[in-house]
């Protein structure tokens, strides 16, 4: 099936024919990530400031959001979670460039794309009660569906079993043709099969070498490797002594491994990666294609 080579969304047709690097911008206490660096309970200037600082660096999408969904999180009240994400969103809207905002709740989604955001990008793939209707009643949002088994406080203690490219991409495909089914074009539609969303390590790693079985559906993918806990553990320390286990690589040191993985994304057919560090992101894909002309 050919594959749209552009991704329609509220303001925005996003070229896909070059990939676009999406800036996470994370406007929580708890992020896994960053662990709140951006983020004030008082004034959400150094987020704003955050968004500014991601496109300088080249990032051509910015995607918002307020609830961490690390492995054992709990759900966070949706008055707290608009709190976090409407002035951010606000705010993105303004700086020119489509605007994502991740969240599972329809009712934050109705709110985001209300003021304008673009994309909305559902790590339960719009499986929650009443996100269908929000997105299919919207004139044109673009939608990223996400793979995940399980939910985030219990997605890491039993992950699946099984042929997961498989599982992932039968997901994958029920969820984009139910979406069409409610009146979504498919230009609107990505989907993600969700990195660490409930695998193992060696599920992740088998997810990048089989990517083109989920490209096969004839969707755009975004790849979402960034600081992954399999990359920590795939670049953990080596130690001697068979009596201690190999120190998984902290957090501030996985942006190699983060490139790494985005580019072999990239190389096997992915369109979007959603990445934490934008400018060495970006750099890296100027190298990677410049070769590949």
């Amino acid at each position: 099936m050919v594959m749209n080579l552009f991704w329609q969304t509220s303001r925005f047709q996003i070229d896909l024919t070059r990939p676009q690097v999406m800036g996470i911008v994370n406007a929580t206490p708890d992020s896994f990530s960053d662990g709140g660096t951006y983020f004030s309970t008082r004034s959400p200037s150094n987020v704003l400031a955050h968004c500014e600082q991601l496109l300088k660096e080249g990032a051509d999408i910015l995607d918002i959001g307020g609830e961490s969904t690390r492995p054992g999180a709990v759900a966070l009240p949706l008055d707290e979670e608009l709190a976090r994400v409407l002035p951010v969103v606000r705010h993105a809207v303004s700086l020119g460039v489509p605007v994502s905002v991740d969240t599972y709740k329809p009712e934050l989604m109705q709110a985001v794309l209300d003021i304008g955001a673009d994309i909305i990008n559902d790590i339960w793939a719009l499986r929650k009660p009443g996100a269908v209707p929000v997105v299919a009643g919207h004139f044109n949002c673009g939608v990223c569906l996400m793979h995940m088994y399980r939910e985030p406080l219990t997605m890491q203690t039993a992950p699946m079993t099984g042929d997961v490219v498989q599982q992932v991409r039968e997901f994958l495909q029920l969820a984009a043709q139910g979406l069409q089914g409610a009146g979504v074009d498919r230009s609107r539609i990505v989907l993600d099969v969700g990195v660490g969303f409930g695998k193992t390590v060696a599920q992740n790693l088998s997810m990048l070498q089989r990517q083109f079985e989920v490209l096969n559906l004839g969707y755009p993918l975004l790849a979402g490797w960034s600081r992954k806990s399999s990359l920590a553990m795939l670049c953990a320390d080596e130690t001697d002594d068979v009596d201690i286990q190999p120190s998984p690589l902290p957090i501030a040191e996985r942006m190699v491994p983060s490139i790494a993985a985005a580019l072999l994304a990239v190389e096997r057919g992915a369109r979007v990666v959603r990445v934490h560090d934008v400018r060495e992101t970006v750099q890296a894909l100027k190298v990677w294609t410049a070769a590949s002309l």
